[in-house]
Parts: structure tokens; sequence; C-alpha cells
């Protein structure tokens, strides 16, 4: 069944590119309404930004929707993967800036908040996305593949130059919690020299060695170091968990993303939607194993 929160949960923090400090409300929200962004800034034209594949408007330094009207609202995916991960079909989230609060750098402080507030049931059946014939998106060096599967299933893979990062690759059947134990706390991450770049071209004013890994050749600069020893490709699925929601469905099918970004992601998505014989739509409550849709909140709450 569909479902949303029992009451709404509130966060407050800076954004970690614009620096602007925001806050964000989750509420919740009638069965079939999907996820949708409000901008409460903004009253000179409509501010209602749909969560879904074809709103994303940017995609270079994080995942930024877009509606008609131009309204933006950007750092969305960890979010998006915290909703995903906790089960929240319908939800809206009204906040005061462009940019979604970046926490601590992971979905964890927002899937911490939702499990406490609870899940409301809804009267109405939930669709599930399934894939049925592969589909594969390659630019340069990065691809990624969506192909069939039992259930959703991920393996992604990075290469960085950078010794304290390097190679590093992991598979998940995305299953009966496993993105909260295995995903959720793992941050977002940058290189000491992109940091100074960034900040001399007036970008990433809002990040930290508090909502951040930053990575100096082999060393790891933050107090306490890793969440996780792969806690580097960990977040790129992170990522992709938060990016794939956009879909506005759960994924029955398999991804996997090599050096993959938001934007291949996003590529992905709409190779798919453009391919009617590559996918169909299926009662979740139907499926002979519901949990393999997963991330489900009961586990989270348990």
């Amino acid at each position: 069944m569909q479902a949303t929160l029992s009451r709404a949960v509130r966060f407050e923090g800076v954004g970690v590119h614009g620096g602007q400090r925001a806050v964000a409300v989750i509420s919740p929200a009638p069965a079939g309404s999907g996820i949708r962004f409000i901008r409460t800034d903004i009253v000179d034209r409509p501010n209602v930004i749909a969560a879904r594949y074809d709103a994303v408007a940017d995609t270079r330094l994080c995942t930024v929707l877009a509606n008609e009207a131009g309204a933006t609202v950007s750092t969305i995916e960890h979010l998006m993967a915290a909703l995903a991960g906790v089960g929240v079909t319908n939800a809206t989230v009204w906040i005061d800036g462009p940019e979604v609060p970046i926490m601590d750098g992971s979905s964890a402080p927002f899937v911490r908040e939702m499990a406490k507030a609870g899940l409301k049931i809804q009267k109405a059946f939930r669709r599930a996305l399934k894939i049925v014939k592969t589909v594969t998106v390659t630019k340069d060096d990065k691809q990624v593949t969506l192909s069939p599967a039992r259930w959703f299933e991920m393996s992604f893979e990075i290469d960085f130059a950078e010794p304290a990062i390097g190679r590093q690759r992991r598979e998940m059947a995305m299953v009966n919690g496993v993105f909260i134990d295995e995903l959720s706390r793992a941050r977002t991450f940058g290189r000491l020299a992109d940091a100074e770049r960034l900040r001399a071209a007036g970008l990433g004013r809002g990040a930290s060695l508090e909502n951040a890994i930053v990575v100096d050749g082999e060393r790891v600069l933050n107090r306490g170091g890793l969440r996780y020893a792969d806690e580097f490709v960990r977040h790129k699925m992170l990522d992709a968990v938060g990016d794939l929601a956009l879909a506005g469905a759960p994924i029955i099918g398999r991804y996997v993303g090599v050096k993959a970004g938001h934007e291949m992601t996003n590529l992905a998505l709409r190779a798919l939607f453009k391919d009617d014989t590559a996918y169909r739509w299926v009662d979740y409550n139907h499926q002979r194993e519901p949990k393999a849709l997963g991330m489900c909140f009961d586990e989270v709450a348990a």
C-alpha cells in the first residue's frame, strides 16, 4: 500500500553548494500525490516542483529540480534516497530556500527523524516499475545499465586517482532494510584541491568537514576517518538510490553504474521511459516477493 508520514518532521541546516541556511519541513500528503517540493520563499510565480526525473534541470554538482516557471530546488538526492529507503510514497517538502540542507552529508539524519515519526499506511495500491528489457547509456568512460531482475539490485564501481579513494566496487540486493543498514550513513566526499577551487569560484560555500569527507592524496582529513572502509562507493550508491526515486515508484530491476553520477542516472531513466517495451507497471501489492521492493519502513522502525 501507499504510505506517508504520520506527522511532519523538520530539518534546518546549510546548503552545501550555495551556503544559505534553509528549513525543510516534510509533511504528510494524500495518497496518489507523490513527492513534491514547495518553495515557500517564492510568491511571485508557481512554487510547486514535482520530484520527477523529467523535472531534472541540472546535474553538474548535484541534482536540481525545476518547474516550468523556473523555480528550482537543488541537492535533493540524499532526501529522496531517505524517502525511498523508509518507504514514503507521498510527502510534501516545504522549503524556504533553493537548496535542501546537507545535514551531515548523508541520508542518515533524514532517515532517523522519519523513523521517529513513523508511517501512516494509506488505502491506495502502490505501483512498481519493472524493468523488462536492458537499457544502457554511455558517455565517455561512464556508464549506467538498467536490466531485469527479481528485485532491486545495485552494482557500482568508482575509480579515482586519489589514493585515499582509488578503485572501489560494491554490489547489493536492496532488500529488507539494506539501504538503512548499509548505505544511509555514507557521506558525500570531495578532494581538498577541488574544494579550494570551488570556493574560489563562489561555489561549495557550505561545505565543511562536518558535512563531507575531504581527501588530500592518501589522507582523509575528517576527524574519526571513514564510517565504512568503502564509504566512497557506498555514497555513490546512495546518490543513485535518490536519483532513481525520481522515477516515481520503486524499481524492480538491476542498476549497474560505472564511474556514474547524477547525470548518468537521469539519462538512464530518460532512456528507459522513452522505450515503452523496456518497462511495465506492476501492482506492488500483488508481487510474490513484496519484501523484494525492500528498503521498507517496518524494518527501520524495528
